[in-house]
């Protein structure tokens, strides 16, 4: 895969629980860093105090090989037990429709459970990744899919951590 591709990951899971509960947790920005390798905190920003449109939060991250980097993000959508979208950011001033990528969760009703959906698209802003595959044109392809590798473990880890949680009494 190479940079040009657009590309993006999308895992999904069937949870015993009902989708309010679900939503209850992808709503809860601090749910994914319980659970994620990468995300290790979250906070808001600007005084919200809550998931709504335009709302923005702070995103912490860290690697296994050292790496750390702060996120801004925007939450672009958000249609109760069924969608919840955001969009990580340079700043808060960023356009909208800007992004470096575009997060979102789903959520669709299966019988008595809920069918959870996670996902991300890379979005139209450089990424570091873009840095570093021009620094080794050579090694665009596995830099990129070592990328969508580390994306596929973490979105894999949220998801099975949400279904634990979602299911506990």
């Amino acid at each position: 895969m190479r940079l040009s591709d657009e590309f993006g990951v999308v895992l999904e899971v069937t949870i015993p629980a009902p989708p309010q509960r679900v939503w209850e947790l992808v709503t809860d920005i601090s749910t994914s860093p319980r659970f994620s390798p990468e995300l290790q905190r979250t906070e808001w920003l600007q005084d919200a105090e809550g998931p709504a449109v335009g709302a923005h939060f702070a995103g912490h991250n860290a690697r296994p090989d050292g790496q750390q980097w702060q996120t801004v993000n925007r939450i672009t959508e958000l249609t109760p037990n069924e969608r919840f979208g955001w969009s990580v950011l340079p700043d808060i001033a960023t356009a909208q429709g800007d992004a470096f990528a575009n997060w979102y969760y789903e959520l669709t009703p299966e019988g008595t459970g809920t069918r959870l959906r996670h996902g991300m698209r890379l979005g139209n802003l450089r990424t570091p990744l873009h840095k570093y595959v021009e620094a080794n044109p050579d090694q665009e392809e596995m830099l990129v899919d070592a990328r969508l590798a580390s994306l596929h473990d973490g979105i894999e880890a949220v998801l099975k951590g949400i279904a634990t949680e979602a299911t506990r009494s």
